[in-house]
């Protein structure tokens, strides 16, 4: 069995789609109405969904965040310098984190992690 799709609501659909669409190559496949749904998908044929919050406020669990895993090292700092790069705020640098090395950062209410592993537990 395979994971298939993960909705996401955001504030924003039309920055979230070239926010996911610049940094984690997803291609935007669909967008509905006025920027209410937009559907991504990448290499891997995994589907995002992004969703419009319709003005209210949506708030995640405490520890809810979405993971994107790199090849090697060298990508997951790339990537970091290419967020700062653009403006975005992230607190830490990469650094091991367990079994990882990795680093982690809000975009609009989604925590994002951003690793690749060092060694299977």
């Amino acid at each position: 069995m395979t994971i298939n799709h993960l909705n996401l609501v955001v504030t924003d659909v039309r920055k979230s789609v070239l926010f996911f669409e610049k940094y984690f190559e997803f291609t935007c496949e669909l967008i509905k109405g006025e920027h209410i749904i937009a559907i991504l998908s990448n290499k891997e044929n995994f589907t995002l969904v992004l969703m419009n919050s319709k003005n209210e406020d949506t708030t995640y669990p405490k520890d809810f965040h979405i993971g994107f895993i790199l090849n090697h090292l060298d990508e997951v700092d790339d990537l970091y310098q290419k967020l700062i790069k653009d403006g975005i705020a992230i607190q830490q640098s990469p650094r091991k984190i367990r079994n990882s090395y990795a680093f982690y950062f809000w975009f609009e209410n989604i925590f994002i992690e951003v690793g690749h592993y060092l060694s299977w537990m």
